[in-house]
């Protein structure tokens, strides 16, 4: 029985928009982000970023240096938003906090950045006014694991820590190498089309 529902973040819970980043960072003064940002996993400076491994003062600074300006970080966060293409969708929301009202555990585990994360849990997420955090039990985010999907460490270190059973849990991404890491590790899954709604796909997969 399933009892832990873990989402995924751009294209699951907010609609990506790889177009809207690139064109944010051309903007900007990045003239080749299109060959540095990516849809699913980040290469370069961004990927050190997100993987942890530098923090938002060494970004700007290095951003700072390909754009030939200095960069602020209002600059910098405006153009990470632009991956996020839109309001956020509040019926998916409020279906969360159904699930939660129905029993299940739910968890954020996303690549994602400090930029995207500290919009996510401001007041500016949800028309309500909530963020991201407010609806589910624990954001698990590369940037603060030091890990990045599709490793599987950072699926391990989510099950360890909010002590989860594979079993008992499904996944909802929209990656297939996402999907394929969590079901080596027992983990059931669900893959969604980018930006899609799964909410009725996901209450089939409840049913016992």
């Amino acid at each position: 029985m399933i009892r832990n529902i873990v989402f995924d973040f751009g294209g699951v819970i907010f609609d990506l928009d790889y177009d809207g980043a690139v064109a944010a960072f051309k903007r900007m003064g990045l003239a080749d982000a299109d060959q540095r940002l990516d849809r699913y996993h980040q290469r370069g400076v961004f990927e050190l970023l997100e993987s942890g491994k530098i923090g938002v003062n060494d970004f700007a600074v290095e951003l700072s240096r390909l754009c030939n300006r200095e960069l602020t970080y209002t600059e910098l966060q405006e153009a990470w938003l632009g991956y996020v293409g839109g309001k956020v969708d509040e019926q998916k929301l409020a279906f969360i906090d159904d699930l939660n009202a129905r029993g299940y555990r739910t968890f954020l585990l996303s690549n994602t950045n400090p930029f995207v994360q500290a919009w996510a849990e401001s007041p500016a997420f949800s028309a309500s006014g909530r963020p991201l955090g407010s609806y589910l039990e624990k954001c698990y985010t590369s940037f603060e694991v030091g890990i990045m999907k599709p490793d599987a460490g950072i699926f391990q270190h989510m099950l360890n820590d909010a002590g989860l059973k594979p079993e008992e849990t499904i996944f909802l991404d929209d990656s297939t190498a996402n999907i394929a890491a969590a079901e080596a590790l027992g983990i059931h899954t669900l893959l969604v089309e980018k930006n899609a709604d799964w909410r009725k796909a996901l209450n089939q997969r409840l049913i016992p």
